[in-house]
């Protein structure tokens, strides 16, 4: 029986194709923002207009015991007073960036030398790992600083531990002199998370580069300064960037060791803590909200400069040279 021809399928109109695969897209799209819709809803409720809201009242004379609407708009006021009538601010300023500068490379070092330290595969190391890290699990929460603050009392447990060795101790953290290093050695001591971020780092390391080295006769400190720091400077620049920006933030630690006030004699009076009693405290929001926009300001222009530097010291490994 002859089989018929069939006919041939009419082709598809052009228009028709690209109307399609636009419908398929807006669904596809429609989904992502749908999936996306909390995140977003979180960005705008809790971060984006909040900080508009602030933005705003830096330049007003708000309370939080009037309403919004009644607070009067005072211009630049707020950030003069800050720049020339606030002694308190700028000594808030010199503390913060003492401690940034002391804390924060102290605590990358301490990180480094540990992960290198661990960076070995042995027995029960995992455990040491995970005790090491510990410090950073529990971060800078309330009962950390409590107990840091009885070590270092006068009847603390360090005075004890020295008085072990005929060292007679001091109350540490009622002293002008050694209260802010004491909080030095709490941020440093909280090392755990650069530490595990060095170590995936040193787990990306060539052996090949350190055995080379070895048959060339260098030595440890040489195959650390030629191999071990320039493969890791991403790693490093990366933990740079964060404990930076956590070394201007830190907060907790101050406020319970010195009882909120920034004591004794303002010695540990972080900008944070000092932003936090002139909006708390001192029921001047408006003022607060601009300290808090200069240092938003800061902390973003340091971080342009390091991202700005960074190329002339951070290597990569998959980069061309030019």
């Amino acid at each position: 029986m002859p089989v018929r021809p069939t006919a041939p399928v009419p082709p598809v109109p052009a228009a028709h194709r690209r109307g399609r695969v636009a419908r398929r897209r807006g669904r596809e799209d429609l989904a992502g923002y749908v999936f996306l819709s909390p995140w977003l809803l979180g960005l705008l409720g809790i971060t984006a207009i909040p900080m508009l809201i602030s933005l705003y009242l830096s330049f007003t004379d708000y309370s939080p015991l009037i309403p919004v609407t009644e607070s009067n708009w005072v211009g630049l006021e707020n950030y003069r007073r800050m720049f020339t009538a606030d002694p308190q601010y700028w000594h808030a300023v010199r503390v913060t960036v003492t401690f940034a500068l002391v804390a924060v490379p102290l605590k990358l070092a301490a990180a480094l030398g540990v992960a290198m330290l661990l960076n070995k595969a042995m027995r029960g190391i995992s455990a040491f790992r995970g005790l090491f890290y510990l410090p950073s699990l529990l971060g800078g929460s309330v009962a950390v600083a409590i107990v840091w603050r009885s070590m270092f009392n006068a009847d603390g447990a360090v005075n004890s531990f020295l008085s072990l060795f005929g060292i007679k101790g001091q109350a540490w953290v009622n002293d002008p002199t050694w209260a802010l290093p004491t909080l030095m050695l709490l941020a440093i001591w909280q090392f755990g998370a650069p530490m595990v971020i060095f170590l995936a780092g040193l787990k990306q390391v060539p052996i090949e580069l350190y055995e080379a080295a070895s048959v060339d006769g260098a030595s440890a400190w040489r195959k650390f300064a030629h191999i071990t720091l320039p493969m890791l400077s991403p790693v490093i620049f990366f933990n740079l960037v964060l404990e930076t920006i956590h070394g201007f933030q830190g907060f907790t630690s101050a406020f319970v060791l010195s009882n909120g006030t920034g004591g004794p004699v303002d010695s540990t009076l972080m900008y944070t803590l000092r932003l936090y009693n002139a909006g708390f405290v001192e029921l001047n929001m408006g003022y607060a909200s601009a300290m808090a926009w200069v240092f938003l300001l800061v902390v973003g222009a340091i971080t342009v400069v390091l991202f700005s530097t960074g190329r002339f010291w951070v290597h990569y490994s998959d980069s061309e040279e030019k």
